[in-house]
């Protein structure tokens, strides 16, 4: 059983979690993930590891409620415990020797750009971070961004906090006017990861982009978060989650990603009504 120390509401749909797990936190890196249960009968979820801190042994989780997991996650309290938490799984990011960096993110994938930003400025790396929001209720750790930044663009899409457009306007703006990058590196939607990489193509910059596809055990045996990279078959969990960002299939992955979006709309109801019982 794992510790709930610490429970934050980022925005009306996102929560941030510390969990109590002193052997994940002590190998933990940027870039990798969790699978949890929150409790035995619960089924396997993988997240993004948002933070660590080895002295304390806590690993941070933000996530949206989208299912019926992360609802039933959602309405456990600090001091609660959770039944798993199983990591760190996948390959940390490659981070090493980069000296100028863009960092891409949208909506809750800020939560998994975040400690990538944080990782660059720690070696030293000039950090651009440009973080992409639906509206201005919906922004996520934009201090800390700020702190982990030698420059911060905020977008809405809507226009009601920071510049009105979408994440790939500020990049096709930066890059025109001639900022050189060792890398892009985007998280979020695959929608948005897609037309980042193809803003990002036409300048010849390395594209990295984080995947984060249906997982189930974390381990390549059950095929659930296969992808098609350079025409290779490729699992997220063991081979990713980062990829080149020019080489992977999005629209297979998009087509993928959507698959069980009306069972996690079904089984988040299910959830709702159970707690709403129990509360009766």
């Amino acid at each position: 059983m794992y510790k709930i120390v610490k429970k934050q509401v980022l925005n009306p749909t996102v929560t941030l979690m510390s969990i109590e797990a002193p052997y994940v936190s002590r190998k933990a890196l940027a870039g990798q993930f969790i699978i949890l249960r929150v409790d035995e009968e619960g089924e396997r979820i993988p997240l993004t590891i948002a933070g660590y801190d080895r002295k304390a042994g806590t690993v941070d989780i933000i996530f949206q409620v989208v299912g019926g997991t992360t609802e039933k996650l959602n309405h456990k309290e600090e001091g609660e415990y959770i039944q798993d938490f199983v990591g760190p799984l996948g390959k940390a990011s490659e981070l090493e020797g980069l000296k100028k960096v863009c960092v891409v993110g949208g909506g809750v994938g800020n939560a998994i750009a975040y400690p990538i930003v944080k990782a660059l400025h720690e070696q030293g790396t000039e950090v651009t971070s440009i973080v992409g929001f639906k509206s201005k209720n919906l922004v996520i750790l934009e201090e800390e961004f700020k702190a982990a930044s030698d420059k911060m663009i905020l977008c809405t899409d809507d226009g009601s906090y920071g510049e009105k457009g979408m994440v790939t306007e500020p990049l096709k703006k930066l890059l025109e006017s001639g900022e050189k990058f060792d890398q892009v590196i985007t998280i979020g939607p695959i929608v948005m990861m897609k037309f980042v990489t193809k803003t990002v193509q036409p300048f010849g910059i390395p594209m990295i982009v984080s995947m984060s596809p249906i997982m189930v055990d974390g381990t390549g045996m059950c095929g659930g978060c296969r992808l098609t990279v350079g025409g290779e078959t490729k699992f997220a969990c063991v081979d990713g989650p980062d990829f080149d960002g020019y080489q992977v299939d999005f629209d297979e992955a998009i087509g993928r990603g959507t698959m069980y979006k009306d069972f996690e709309l079904k089984k988040r109801e299910e959830t709702c009504n159970l707690f709403a019982k129990e509360v009766k």
